[in-house]
């Protein structure tokens, strides 16, 4: 019960700063390339996914686990690419149809991350009946509201902009399939007793060289919009101030995924639509003109959504189920030559392999990392945005009060195991 609640909180915690990092993509809407904006958030991305771990464990703690289960890696990469393309989608997104609707759609990767758990993990086997009633009716709730919201996009568009509405409309969905794909490799890399600190750190290289290749060969304004954005380092700072807020998010939402399953986890972090409904509407005023059939689909589709994700979170796992995620777990150890006490006691929050004492390397990537954004900041400005600053600054304290009941939380309990 108490690892059920540490997971509910930092999925709540996730969802808060989740919704943020997206924030900066707006900068689409300034002018400047979908592909170039997702590039330099996954820099500010792999920065942090560096930086947090070497705060937290050390290197030398990041990869003794890895150099332990040497067959996630390839699963750590092929996440990070999928969060890339997934990633890219969104700003295209964005662009088309708005955050405020864009982000509710693309977080139905929670009934595709369900799909995917429970077909190759063995999730809800064994579950009460009051459960399963619990997570199918909330994987209804959640595909309902992205019909809804979907309606909402389309009745407003005109003429002219419909095939911009549908594209942004596809590009969600696009992005809605890839993060729910993307779970798998979290859960096969918790059920084998890695520390989500150190998948992220294998994730990254994957998300940057996809996001390389991805920018070299489809965007043909890539060098000069670029060249433009390195010359523009105000508009850099604020990008990567979102990979580092994404980071954020993430590692409590693999904490989620580790401690609840992806059927409960990833719900309770999408959690993070109210959020980003709340910058795209109060920040950036994005439905200050939207009529009241427009708001009450919107709206009503948000809370839908969130009931739905909320049912299937709720659903605390019983004996029996966690007997068929220890099956799951045990399946994992025998196929890939682990020791099945050690790889359950990490399931727990604990870790055999133990944090050692900082390096002079691991002070050297925090000291670089503080370097970059003081460099990106010095000439920092207000983005070319409409943006309401006194919402700016409730919704910044609000992500305060997250990190610190979601930090605390870990590392009373787990040590951030």
């Amino acid at each position: 019960m108490k690892l059920h609640l540490l997971g509910v909180l930092c999925g709540l915690a996730a969802g808060v700063w989740l919704g943020a990092a997206e924030a900066p993509t707006k900068l689409v809407d300034a002018g400047f390339s979908p592909f170039v904006i997702s590039l330099c958030m996954v820099a500010g991305v792999f920065t942090a996914r560096w930086t947090f771990p070497t705060l937290m464990k050390g290197t030398g703690f990041v990869f003794s686990d890895i150099a332990a289960k040497p067959h996630l890696i390839v699963w750590a990469v092929l996440a990070g690419a999928l969060w890339a393309v997934a990633n890219t989608l969104t700003v295209f997104a964005i662009r088309d149809v708005g955050l405020a609707v864009a982000f509710p759609l693309w977080n139905a990767n929670s009934l595709i991350g369900l799909v995917w758990g429970i077909l190759l993990f063995g999730e809800l086997k064994g579950a009460s009946p009051a459960n399963t009633i619990k997570v199918v009716t909330g994987g209804f709730c959640i595909v309902a509201a992205a019909i809804l919201l979907g309606f909402s996009t389309l009745q407003n568009a005109d003429a002219s902009g419909a095939n911009h509405a549908t594209r942004g409309l596809m590009a969600a969905a696009g992005a809605s399939l890839m993060w729910g794909t993307m779970y798998v490799p979290y859960r096969k890399a918790y059920l084998s007793g890695m520390n989500p600190l150190s998948f992220v750190t294998i994730f990254t290289f994957g998300e940057l060289g996809t996001m390389l290749a991805l920018t070299y060969t489809l965007d043909g304004q890539a060098t000069a919009s670029l060249g433009q954005m390195v010359h523009s380092r105000q508009m850099l700072f604020w990008l990567f101030l979102g990979g580092f807020i994404w980071v954020i998010g993430d590692l409590f939402q693999q904490f989620a995924t580790k401690y609840l399953g992806i059927g409960r986890g990833i719900p309770l972090s999408n959690t993070n639509q109210l959020w980003g409904l709340a910058w795209g509407a109060l920040v950036f005023g994005e439905l200050k003109n939207a009529d009241s059939a427009h708001l009450t689909l919107v709206v009503g589709g948000s809370v839908l959504m969130i009931l739905g994700a909320l049912a299937i979170s709720t659903a605390s796992a019983c004996k029996n189920e966690l007997q068929s995620r220890d099956a799951a777990l045990e399946r994992e150890c025998y196929r890939y030559g682990l020791d099945l006490a050690e790889t359950r006691q990490a399931q727990e929050g604990a870790s055999h392999v133990q944090a050692g004492s900082r390096r002079w390397w691991d002070w050297g990537i925090v000291g670089a990392a503080i370097a970059l954004f003081a460099w990106l900041g010095w000439d920092a400005q207000l983005p070319p945005l409409a943006m309401d600053l006194g919402w700016v600054s409730a919704l910044s304290v609000l992500l305060i009060v997250a990190l610190g009941i979601g930090g605390w939380s870990l590392w009373v309990r787990t040590r951030f195991g």
